[in-house]
């Protein structure tokens, strides 16, 4: 059991105990989190990031950590997210092994590694903990919450249960709730590391680790965060060189596509705790903006107080479809709020906003121009 965190990173304690939705309580908790930019004397210049299921609050580079961050292409002076403007925060997600409390840390109760004795987590959850950290760093208002992912499900519910905190949002590639499809894939993943007989009921270690199940939900999920067009334009029916062949195994490698995913499969399997990615895959499954008003996605919606916002689909999305960002648009609409939906034409999927800057990057800057 490991945790990855960036160099850079501080920390933020979270209320102890700390209340989870669905039950239970954490106690010595805390957030991780980064910030580029400097705070106005009002503090009304802040920008909350909420990332998707992996990434760690390390979004930019800075002095405390010059390797690039995740979205280095998005955030820095004269970028689209402006920090010669904007105070930007990017917060660790609650349940991540990155820096902020998860299945992989340390109960101070017990002082044994949570395993599967971390209580059931929920987006919620996530959005209570981002909420506290903007509070502790004295941010009455932010200017705008801007969620990715996993992170626009969040950015939501935070609107949702903590009403005012943020004039405005730009939702990415994010959803109201969770679709079949996409709990299907969740459930595949989750399914092929709690069947690698290391992963052993969440208590493996260094030397007996479910890398086999670890390595199998990250190629389901790489190719759900890209589209077909891609797969088929970066790679073709390219086959592998002989000697990049293993001729003893009849079933091996043997086009440039599953080389690919293999060496993308083996690089994250180290580097994210399996536990972890349990919690915050299920998370997203239960997730709907509607639990609150009795199942009702859109008048869930319709509750938020935000005063403007932007959602952002890609057309190639199969993972959160496009109709889920048009969802989120019309529901903010329909309760008062000037929101705006603007579908993209990127071929690079779901990750199109890792990646796709030059589509990306007008979007979110010409928005937060406009606050």
């Amino acid at each position: 059991m490991t945790e990855f965190i960036p160099p850079g990173t501080r920390f933020i304690d979270l209320p102890s105990p700390f209340p989870m939705k669905r039950g239970g309580a954490l106690v010595g908790a805390r957030m991780a989190y980064e910030t580029w930019g400097t705070q106005d004397p009002a503090g009304g210049n802040a920008i909350l990031i909420l990332t998707g299921l992996s990434p760690d609050a390390h979004a930019r580079s800075h002095d405390g950590d010059p390797a690039p961050g995740w979205w280095d292409a998005m955030i820095g002076p004269g970028r689209p997210i402006d920090t010669d403007r904007w105070f930007v925060v990017c917060v660790n997600s609650l349940g991540s092994c990155k820096g902020s409390t998860g299945p992989a840390s340390t109960d101070p109760e017990t002082g044994a590694v949570y395993r599967l004795g971390f209580p059931e987590l929920s987006i919620e959850d996530g959005a209570d903990a981002a909420a506290h950290v903007v509070r502790a760093l004295g941010i009455g208002r932010l200017a705008c919450v801007i969620g990715n992912s996993m992170g626009g499900m969040t950015a939501l519910s935070l609107l949702a249960r903590h009403p005012g905190l943020a004039r405005a949002h730009v939702n990415i590639c994010g959803a109201a709730r969770a679709l079949p499809f996409s709990i299907a894939i969740r459930s595949l993943q989750r399914e092929a590391i709690r069947l690698d007989p290391d992963w052993n009921g969440g208590r493996y270690d260094e030397a007996t680790y479910p890398e086999s199940g670890m390595r199998m939900a990250r190629k389901l999920g790489v190719i759900t965060y890209r589209s077909a067009l891609e797969w088929d334009g970066r790679f073709g029916r390219v086959r592998l060189e002989s000697d990049r062949r293993d001729d003893d195994d009849p079933f091996g490698l043997e086009f440039e596509v599953e080389s690919y995913l293999e060496g993308h499969a083996r690089r994250f399997v180290r580097r994210f705790d399996p536990n972890c990615y349990l919690y915050l895959s299920r998370s997203m499954d239960w997730f709907d903006i509607g639990d609150s008003v009795d199942g009702d996605t859109a008048a869930g919606l319709s509750a938020l107080q935000v005063e403007r916002a932007l959602a952002i689909g890609v057309q190639t999305d199969i993972l959160f479809p496009l109709q889920q960002q048009q969802q989120i648009a019309e529901g903010l609409r329909a309760g008062g709020v000037d929101a705006s939906f603007l579908p993209l034409a990127s071929p690079q999927g779901h990750d199109a906003f890792l990646v796709d800057i030059e589509r990306f990057g007008p979007a979110v800057g010409g928005f937060l121009d406009a606050l």
